[in-house]
């Protein structure tokens, strides 16, 4: 298949300043997710869609040239990913490059392996919408998650005779680290919200840290020399 790499790299952070190009563990936390997608396809088919110089310029010292620069109404805190993906879309089609889908790194999941884009790939058909990673939640609606009532009371978030966590049906969280699009449903829908078919890519806890803050910068670090060092076991 014909697969589009897409990461999104705004200038703006409030959690950590230019997280993105912030050095983690001896290189830009960028150049993670850039060097992933250069194991797979050529430059011509990775888009970084950033707004900003200095993210520019560090990636250009990488041997990466920007396709384009994102347009300031696509770069504020508000700004949504999924405009972003079809803004990116758009423009490779405009120029006559069309893809079948579009696999969406983003830079603050710097801890994934080759195998993991090939795994979600062998699960993608024309036919869904998505396969998005996902790591088994530790928080359970039938057990531990709570709403309130019109009363301020708080409620179980789903009903459920459960006494022990373990009993309960699983559920999944997105873990920010992979999402693999059909590029026919990016351009039909208007968010990923409106996507019914998708499917699960599930990744262990140990590769599964989005950082959005100092505290998990710090961690991913920690997990990554671990890695590294071969002194953590799958």
């Amino acid at each position: 298949m014909n697969s589009l790499f897409i990461i999104p790299a705004r200038g703006g952070s409030k959690g950590i300043p230019y997280k993105n190009i912030k050095e983690f563990y001896g290189k830009p936390l960028i150049y993670y997710s850039l060097d992933l997608a250069r194991q797979f396809t050529s430059d011509v088919n990775i888009c970084i869609s950033t707004d900003d110089k200095k993210i520019i310029e560090c990636v250009n010292d990488y041997k990466y040239k920007v396709p384009f620069i994102r347009p300031m109404e696509l770069s504020t805190d508000e700004s949504g990913t999924y405009d972003v993906l079809k803004h990116a879309l758009i423009h490779y089609n405009s120029i006559g490059e069309n893809y079948d889908n579009i696999i969406l790194l983003q830079p603050t999941s710097p801890i994934r392996k080759k195998e993991h884009i090939n795994d979600s790939l062998n699960l993608f058909s024309t036919n869904i919408d998505m396969v998005v990673s996902v790591k088994e939640s530790d928080a359970n609606p039938y057990y531990n998650l709570f709403e309130e009532d019109h009363n301020g009371y708080l409620i179980k978030s789903k009903k459920g005779k459960y006494t022990r966590r373990q009993d309960c049906p699983k559920v999944w969280e997105y873990n920010g680290s992979i999402y693999l699009i059909n590029t026919s449903s990016l351009l039909k829908y208007d968010s990923f919200g409106d996507f019914t078919k998708k499917k699960k890519y599930l990744m262990s806890q140990l590769y599964s840290i989005d950082i959005d803050n100092q505290l998990q910068w710090d961690f991913a670090e920690f997990i990554y020399n671990k890695i590294q060092n071969k002194e953590i076991i799958e």
